[in-house]
């Protein structure tokens, strides 16, 4: 009976502990959330000052979960780059060991409950005045009692027994090197199941000052919370943008790095920890002990990758590809800032390489709007993913046309300048490609909210006119960068003339159905159809004239 009674207050305790730890997090959010968007978002210049930003702003949360979840949306909004996210989440990290100390020097010296049930009270009376507007700041101090409350009442349900006592401590303490994995495994569990590593390490820390649990074995629980905290980076990044993928992804590789890196040298490095807390091993320094183990993990393990920040985001980007229809990212060329002849035909290279980049996203969109002729209805389902795209393209545009601009004003030759500025209308003809694309998808989206349906042998004549654009522009992409000769430009002109003839043609038996009593709305749509597809060919064919202009 006394087992199940001590069971169910631990039990209870540790519900107290876990509620107000959230809800203080949650108020300390709620009463300074716009602030701490503000910094995270304007704080993160370089790596230096993103590291500081992840530690500042997870000391206030007191959440080192809250802060990387926030990085991944704010990464996933393009707020922050995914090297400025390296830096908060390595600056979080160190951060979320305030929790450890503050248990480590409080929680056990003191008694806590003297002060936990004042400050509870003087909380909820913030809430209950509303007309104080402080309910935020109520909400994180009743938080902050219940926190160390439950701490309190942790401490006393949990029994006073040596380690060697506990079976399954004992049964591990002598295995060595795989039972500090062990370890490592129960405190990555524990981390996952509460969803705190904060949380997790002061259970850690209130079960060692019980002498519940040894030092190193102790010691490998706070390592493994270190990696069960990233299920939440992992959880928050599900369904979003590649670069929060990424930096989740980060998240995850820098702990779990650092925690092998930390066992391979498992007992040098608590043997620092002995060095550096003074006073001996025993019951009333332990927690001090792995706190300050906590805070050199992640200090040290920040300062080992934080010069390799770039190979990290490079090393990201190679292991976490583009899935299926990835929404692109933010568009980003560096502009020419020096001369010289060499450098400067380089830079032209570099813009040809862009071009074709480009040429490819039209394909791409363009091949996703044919899916769409067979069946109109689905033309909402990819609205959002042309839309992505074409705000790209348009970054592209404005990025691709500043870059040529400031290349012109390098020494090049004259065939090389003029190469240039056809450059730059093949890159306007391009950019208004993906409009037309786009202005056509919406078309159809329109018929279907409309409940406009067109007829089959409507989208059966559509189809061959689809893939006569089609081979346009994979023709168009696969004579860029180079002169035009003139059988080929007969070429393009014949698919253009072929591209008119067609758009004819589907307008007069668009008319004809208007005259025999058609839906007007149905049928003028179709035409507007038809006439925004055809001026695709006018741009590849200006693309192709342009092309034969190349020397």
């Amino acid at each position: 009976m006394k087992q199940a009674i001590m069971i169910l207050e631990i039990i209870g305790s540790l519900g107290l502990l876990l509620y107000g730890m959230k809800l203080m997090s949650d108020g300390i959010q709620k009463s300074a959330g716009e602030g701490l968007h503000r910094i995270l978002n304007f704080m993160t210049g370089n790596r230096f000052l993103a590291v500081l930003t992840g530690l500042g702003v997870t000391a206030i949360v007191q959440s080192s979960s809250a802060t990387t979840v926030m990085t991944v949306s704010f990464v996933n909004a393009g707020l922050l780059t995914l090297k400025q996210a390296i830096g908060v989440i390595f600056g979080a990290n160190i951060g979320t060991t305030i929790t450890a100390w503050i248990v480590s020097l409080f929680g056990f010296k003191f008694k806590i409950a003297l002060f936990a049930v004042p400050v509870f009270g003087f909380g909820y009376f913030l809430t209950f005045f509303r007309r104080l507007r402080k309910e935020n700041l109520g909400e994180a101090l009743m938080g902050f009692g219940l926190l160390f409350m439950g701490l309190d009442l942790l401490a006393h349900s949990m029994p006073n027994v040596d380690a060697t006592q506990l079976g399954f401590v004992a049964f591990f303490a002598d295995k060595g090197i795989w039972g500090l994995f062990v370890g490592v495994f129960v405190g990555l569990v524990l981390t996952v199941i509460l969803h705190s590593s904060s949380a997790a390490t002061a259970i850690i820390l209130t079960m060692s000052h019980n002498g519940m649990l040894g030092w190193e074995f102790a010691a490998a629980m706070v390592l493994g919370s270190n990696i069960g905290t990233t299920v939440d980076a992992i959880l928050a990044a599900i369904g979003t943008k590649l670069n929060a993928r990424r930096a989740a992804t980060v998240h995850v590789l820098f702990n779990v790095a650092g925690t092998i890196l930390a066992m391979i040298f498992f007992h040098p490095f608590i043997r620092l920890v002995e060095f550096i807390v003074p006073g001996g091993m025993n019951l009333d320094t332990i927690t001090l002990h792995l706190a300050m183990l906590h805070t050199v993990f992640n200090t040290i393990n920040t300062l080992i990758f934080l010069p390799f920040v770039n190979h990290i985001s490079a090393f990201v980007e190679f292991l976490v590809k583009p899935g299926d229809h990835e929404p692109p990212t933010e568009y980003r060329l560096v502009l020419p800032t020096v001369g010289g002849r060499e450098t400067a035909e380089s830079f032209v290279f570099t813009a040809e390489r862009e071009i074709l980049s480009m040429s490819l996203l039209v394909q791409e969109m363009f091949d996703t709007l044919t899916s769409v002729v067979s069946k109109p209805s689905s033309a909402g389902e990819v609205i959002k993913r042309l839309s992505a795209q074409e705000d790209y393209a348009d970054q592209m545009q404005e990025a691709l046309s500043a870059y040529l601009v400031r290349t012109s004003q390098l020494p090049l030759s004259d065939r090389a300048l003029g190469n240039v500025r056809l450059m730059l209308r093949i890159v306007d003809d391009l950019e208004s490609m993906t409009d037309n694309v786009f202005h056509v998808a919406m078309l159809f989206d329109r018929s279907a909210d409309k409940r406009l349906g067109f007829e089959k042998e409507d989208t059966d004549l559509l189809e061959p006119y689809f893939a006569l654009v089609g081979r346009f522009l994979r023709f168009i992409h696969a004579n860029l960068n180079r002169p035009l000769s003139s059988e080929a430009l007969a070429e393009a002109t014949a698919m253009e003339d072929q591209i008119d003839l067609f758009r004819k043609n589907l307008k007069k038996v668009a008319r004809k159905r208007l005259e025999e009593g058609a839906n007007v709305k149905a049928e003028l749509l179709y035409i507007d159809i038809v006439r925004s597809v055809e001026k695709l060919g006018d741009h590849a064919f200006s693309i192709s004239e342009s092309l034969a202009e190349i020397r």
